[in-house]
């Protein structure tokens, strides 16, 4: 496809912390494979100063620069600005989603995609009265090397009947180092690990228990634990066990801020042999290997294994894959993602809810129900 056909998208950024350093350096890379035109038009910040510096840190070599604005709200307002990126800790998400629907803008919100599912469809249905598109920024899902291991496991069953997934992200974050209104601490930000990390854990899991989405698929059983910091109150570790009810298959998803979980960060299990999935951390998979029985032996008990490994290098941190597909479906009108639906953001919303009902962890947020 020649560059010509390719859709164009005009950014705002909202923010100026690492993930939207990591997201702005992603667009502007020059990429053989891509699907679509980003231009970086705007980038707004607390002040004008820290917006250049933003811009001169990590896309200096973007031309015409991106115009940059002390406040949110001239980004919204920007007539040249068509989706607005929102990198803003996660108890902002929705109002800084809001303002940027009632402007008429479309929108790729971080997940976390807001503190509760009920903060979640109140974005969700100011975008379907605005018709605007609107979608959670889980760039995971959009990995190819996800995609490949989901038609793999789902479609050709390569390991048979999926039974068990095990997950876990684990960052050693020092919390007693920063200071309490950081965004890792502050209740109020929207901190702890089940919104900040255990997300990944959780659509792993969902991912690799089968293949339907949202409204569509099984609502699995809940049940989690959670340890709560003594002086912020925020969860530090949590552990969510997801039980589907027709099958008796089961999720594993755990999150600390503890410890470093180790580069095999994931393990799927099936009937015919397991998966294990490797990477920086499950928010960025690299690889992933299956190990099956060989067909005349699968009954036989630490029988040998037939191996296969797949790798995928690519440049950037891996951004790049959601903005693409983000760009595609705008420009064909649509204003969901089939890859991340709004019902999905929902369902994976309601399931922290009920983790964080189980677990103790509370926000602002849940006193105003």
């Amino acid at each position: 496809m020649q560059s010509h056909d390719l859709p164009v998208l005009r950014w705002g950024i909202i923010a100026t912390g690492q993930i939207s350093s990591w997201f702005v350096r992603d667009l502007s890379l020059s990429r053989q494979d891509a699907k679509a035109i980003h231009i970086i038009q705007a980038i707004g910040s607390s002040t004008e100063q820290k917006g250049l510096k933003f811009v001169e840190t990590y896309i200096p070599h973007v031309s015409p620069p991106p115009k940059v604005y002390a406040s949110y709200e001239e980004v919204y307002a920007d007539p040249h600005v068509d989706i607005i990126y929102i990198g803003t800790p996660n108890a902002l998400h929705k109002q800084n989603c809001l303002d940027a629907i009632k402007h008429g803008k479309h929108v790729l919100c971080e997940k976390a995609f807001a503190v509760t599912s009920q903060e979640a469809k109140e974005i969700f249905d100011s975008a379907r009265d605005k018709g605007v598109f609107v979608m959670e920024a889980m760039w995971t899902r959009f990995f190819p090397l996800v995609q490949t291991l989901q038609r793999l496991v789902h479609e050709e069953k390569v390991i048979g009947d999926v039974h068990r997934v095990f997950c876990d992200l684990g960052l050693d974050m020092n919390l007693a180092t920063l200071k309490p209104e950081s965004r890792l601490r502050s209740r109020a930000l929207g901190a702890g690990t089940l919104l900040d990390i255990c997300i990944y854990s959780l659509t792993w899991g969902l991912l690799m228990l089968e293949p339907r989405l949202g409204d569509d698929a099984e609502k699995p059983r809940v049940i989690a634990a959670q340890t709560l910091s003594e002086d912020d109150e925020i969860d530090i570790a949590t552990s969510v066990l997801l039980h589907y009810p027709s099958t008796g298959k089961q999720g594993i998803l755990t999150s600390t801020c503890m410890a470093k979980t180790p580069h095999t960060f994931c393990r799927i299990e099936g009937t015919k042999g397991y998966v294990t999935v490797d990477g920086v951390s499950a928010s960025a998979p690299s690889a992933f290997t299956y190990y099956l029985k060989t067909p005349e032996e699968q009954s036989v008990a630490g029988s040998p294994m037939l191996i296969k490994r797949y790798e995928a290098e690519h440049e950037g941190f891996g951004l790049f894959w959601e903005a693409d597909a983000v760009a595609i479906d705008i420009a064909a009108c649509k204003t969901e993602n089939g890859i991340m639906p709004w019902g999905e953001t929902v369902r994976v919303m309601e399931m922290m809810d009920e983790a964080r009902r189980q677990g103790g962890a509370r926000f602002p947020q849940d006193d105003n129900k």
